[in-house]
């Protein structure tokens, strides 16, 4: 991509987490308190959880139509999940980042590794639990899957654990204001770096005639 290009557009983050780590608590209270930053709803083929609204956490489809979008070219990357397919449409991200705006993604770190491949300028973050106990307590308080299903959600935490090298960031979820925090803090970094300043540098440098 263009410096120039790179400018204009907004701010990717793209987040991850092992399941149950807290990682969608976090990312609806930074959509809260930043309103500039859009959220990309990915596509699932699993069925919603108690709360959960279709449009707006993810959009959940059958494997049919989940198939006919893949074979449209509609997503940048797709994993499977436990069984369940997950996927990231690229049509919402360009229309945000075309306008100048800054989108974030909730993506599992397969996918997110993919993803790493084509969004070059985006801001990867890896959320950790602070214990694997922890991890365990949240899985359990879920009361959605007996324990098998939770020892296969564990045992993926830890690869998924051990693949965390080339993230950019490493958010601790133990409390969840402090995780907050620095997810603001990482967001304003991104918005300060030079390649999206250059504007204001060269209008500060073209400005000197008129201050003489």
């Amino acid at each position: 991509m263009a410096g120039d290009e790179q400018n204009k557009r907004g701010v990717i983050l793209v987040i991850s987490a092992p399941s149950g780590t807290g990682k969608t608590t976090l990312c609806k209270k930074l959509l809260r308190g930043i309103p500039d930053l859009h959220f990309s709803v990915s596509y699932t083929t699993r069925p919603p959880r108690p709360r959960e609204i279709s449009g707006k956490d993810y959009h959940f489809v059958s494997p049919l139509e989940f198939a006919e979008r893949e074979e449209a070219g509609e997503f940048l990357e797709r994993e499977e999940v436990f069984g369940h397919l997950y996927g990231t449409s690229g049509r919402k991200i360009e229309e945000v980042l075309k306008e100048g705006g800054d989108i974030l993604l909730d993506v599992e770190t397969r996918g997110a590794k993919k993803l790493k491949e084509t969004l070059k300028e985006a801001a990867f973050i890896f959320i950790l639990p602070p214990s694997l106990e922890a991890l365990k307590e949240r899985l359990m308080k879920r009361g959605s899957e007996d324990e098998a299903a939770i020892a296969r959600r564990l045992d993926r935490a830890v690869d998924e654990i051990r693949d965390n090298y080339w993230y950019d960031y490493i958010v601790i979820n133990d409390k969840i204001n402090n995780s907050l925090s620095v997810l603001k803090a990482i967001y304003v970094a991104e918005k300060n770096r030079r390649i999206r300043q250059l504007d204001k540098v060269n209008a500060l440098i073209h400005s000197q005639g008129g201050i003489r």
